[in-house]
């Protein structure tokens, strides 16, 4: 089962559990995307169900479970995938836009994880879950501070729930993806409620974001298809961490040292 499958992402780690031999549930708040991914994959072979689901509304994602269940008969595998974008500067930031991003990022993952571990739950045989957050939460950059602070949520989530649900033999695993050639800023501005006002990008915050030096590597721009494709061997591995591409260690490990270095000072 795939959030945000109809598209980037999403949808190619949607071929890639499908080419591993499972079925599909691809859940979208555009459902045409989530149909058109799910046609791709049965045109391959792949049994597939697509359902749109707005994860921000728990009640559409009960629906979709109850039809994953009935169709495919469980869930061995959930990607919690779901995220929109909202760049500008934090004392730029409305309350609107913290709403929006917080009620589809953070709760959005809550209730993803919440109506879907049930059904984890009752499936026999492996069963994994895999949450998606960011690179930029390993190597922060600006102008990006309400969708990091949703990440490092999402990140805190999963440790925990790695933790809780060890015992049972459900795997978690958080996925940090660098920068990836899709249409999700696009595609975050079709998803925001019209109620909250138009979303809007500021060339100069791209430009700010872009003359960050040590975020460039995190940014380093891939295929979605590129980014996923270890994504299967690192969930049957069990490994709790996914770097999917980006040269951005260095930068990486020199927070990480700063962060120990504090551990020294009295």
């Amino acid at each position: 089962m795939v959030t945000g499958g109809g598209s980037g992402f999403g949808a190619a780690m949607a071929h890639e559990l499908a080419a591993d031999g499972m079925a599909v549930a691809v859940l979208d708040i555009d459902g045409d995307a989530a149909r058109a991914t799910a046609a791709a994959l049965e045109a391959g072979g792949t049994p597939a169900v697509a359902c749109r689901v707005d994860v921000a509304d728990r009640a559409s994602l009960e629906r979709a479970a109850t039809e994953v269940a009935e169709r495919l008969g469980g869930c061995n595998v959930l990607c919690a995938n779901v995220a929109v974008q909202q760049f500008g500067a934090i004392d730029t930031l409305r309350d609107e836009d913290w709403q929006w991003i917080l009620s589809v990022n953070v709760m959005g993952l809550v209730h993803t994880v919440g109506v879907f571990l049930p059904l984890l739950r009752a499936t026999p045989g492996p069963r994994h879950i895999a949450i998606t957050s960011s690179s930029t939460v390993l190597v922060p950059a600006v102008r990006l501070g309400a969708y990091i602070t949703t990440k490092f949520a999402a990140t805190g989530y999963a440790e925990v729930l790695r933790l809780e649900l060890a015992d049972e033999g459900i795997g978690v695993t958080t996925v940090f993806p660098a920068g990836m050639a899709t249409n999700h800023l696009g595609s975050s501005m079709a998803a925001r409620p019209a109620e909250l006002g138009v979303s809007e990008l500021d060339p100069a915050d791209l430009d700010a974001l872009l003359a960050s030096p040590d975020a460039l590597g995190a940014m380093e721009v891939a295929s979605a298809e590129h980014a996923a494709r270890n994504l299967v061997r690192e969930l049957r591995a069990g490994s709790p961490y996914v770097i999917t591409h980006g040269d951005y260690r260095p930068a990486a490990s020199a927070r990480f040292e700063r962060i120990l270095d504090a551990f020294d000072r009295p």
